[in-house]
C-alpha cells in the first residue's frame, strides 16, 4: 500500500508518499530518514488529492 505522511519540518509543512505495509511503518520510514521531522498525520494515499498536491518521490527503504 501507500501512504501519505505529512510532517513538519523546520516549521515548514510538507508530505510525502511512502510504500509500506501499514500507517505505522511509513510513519517510521519518514522517521528513520527525518529524525527531526515532526509527523502531522498519515494516511492511505488517493490518487485524486495527491494529483492537486503533488507529492515528493517514494520513500524506498531497501535500497540502503
Amino acid at each position: 500500500m501507500r501512504f501519505t505522511v505529512g510532517l513538519k519540518l523546520k516549521g515548514k509543512s510538507d508530505h510525502t508518499v511512502v510504500d509500506a505495509e501499514d500507517a505505522l511503518i511509513a510513519a517510521l520510514k519518514i522517521k528513520t530518514d527525518q529524525p527531526e521531522a515532526r509527523i502531522m498525520y498519515v494516511r492511505p494515499s488517493n490518487r485524486r488529492g495527491d494529483a492537486r498536491h503533488p507529492p515528493h518521490a517514494p520513500v524506498d527503504n531497501k535500497k540502503r
